[in-house]
């Protein structure tokens, strides 16, 4: 792993550190195994250095260059030619906490981000760009089934699990006509920047090939706060502009969204099951 005083000397030959006085402040990676620090100049927090494994490093690189206009995402500064590491703007604010509503930071998001995703060439394979591909995204979705299947357990009655695997089935049917897109792949509020209670930032991305609803509601269910019906139909009137989701089809995919959401939660953030439990409970009355 590339050692960050070897960085330091790279920035400087590059004229990047402006002979300022440098700072290097270790972060915390989250589930991340690389190491990522800030650097500050003159005490002002101004670029964040990634350093991982290249092959997180390259799509980490190639999706912030592709999106580098989309002004909630960090412009890349340098990145090593060897994809070592990678250095963009530090962007000012918390992860998680102090964000507004969810109607608000979701409205943001919407605006600046999801709406403005790629198409990919139908040539592409479904899944994430560092992981296992898949032919179609129903295989994606049914992993994600299994695997939250064996976290959530006796967590939920098995009638429950049944219904899931159902509706997975019925999803499929949406998915063999569905485009694909370059996604983020990891919407979550522990991957979202506020500042001042407003969204600012969008980081760390797990690039995902997929269709667009995919982020839309990972990020809606990323927190238990206002998982609702009557926050969610808002948002999906501001998104859904020129697509043809239904209204049936988006509870589909919440619900299985939220689903997955409680497997992740069980093994990462038990301290949030019982509000997502929950909200379990309004939601799989439209389970069919």
């Amino acid at each position: 792993m590339e050692k960050p005083d070897k960085i330091i000397d790279v920035l400087e030959s590059e004229g990047m550190l402006r002979n300022a006085e440098i700072v290097l402040k270790r972060m915390n990676s989250g589930t991340t195994r690389g190491v990522i620090y800030t650097l500050l100049l003159e005490n002002n927090p101004t670029y964040v250095i990634k350093i991982d494994d290249p092959k997180i490093i390259s799509s980490t690189k190639d999706f912030l260059l592709s999106y580098n206009e989309i002004s909630v995402i960090p412009d890349v500064i340098y990145a090593d030619e060897n994809d070592n590491y990678i250095v963009y703007t530090y962007i000012p604010g918390e992860t998680h906490y102090n964000r507004g509503s969810k109607l608000d930071w979701m409205t943001i998001l919407i605006r600046e981000l999801f709406t403005k995703y790629k198409k990919i060439n139908n040539d592409t394979s479904w899944g994430r760009v560092n992981g296992i591909h898949r032919s179609t995204w129903s295989d994606f979705n049914n992993i994600s089934f299994k695997l939250a299947h064996e976290s959530i357990g006796n967590h939920l009655p098995n009638g429950d699990h049944r219904r899931v695997k159902e509706l997975v089935e019925k999803l499929r049917d949406y998915h063999n006509k569905e485009e694909k897109y370059y996604l983020h792949g990891d919407t979550g509020i522990h991957n979202f920047v506020y500042h001042s209670n407003k969204l600012v930032g969008v980081i760390d991305p797990s690039p995902l090939i997929g269709p667009r609803i995919y982020d839309f509601t990972y990020a809606f269910c990323s927190s238990p706060d206002s998982l609702n019906i009557e926050t969610l139909l808002p948002l999906f009137a501001l998104w859904k502009v020129n697509t043809p989701f239904t209204e049936e089809r988006l509870i589909d995919e919440v619900i299985f969204q939220l689903y997955t959401r409680i497997g992740v939660c069980i093994k990462v953030h038990p301290q949030d099951l019982s509000s997502y439990m929950k909200a379990w409970t309004e939601w799989r009355e439209y389970l069919s």
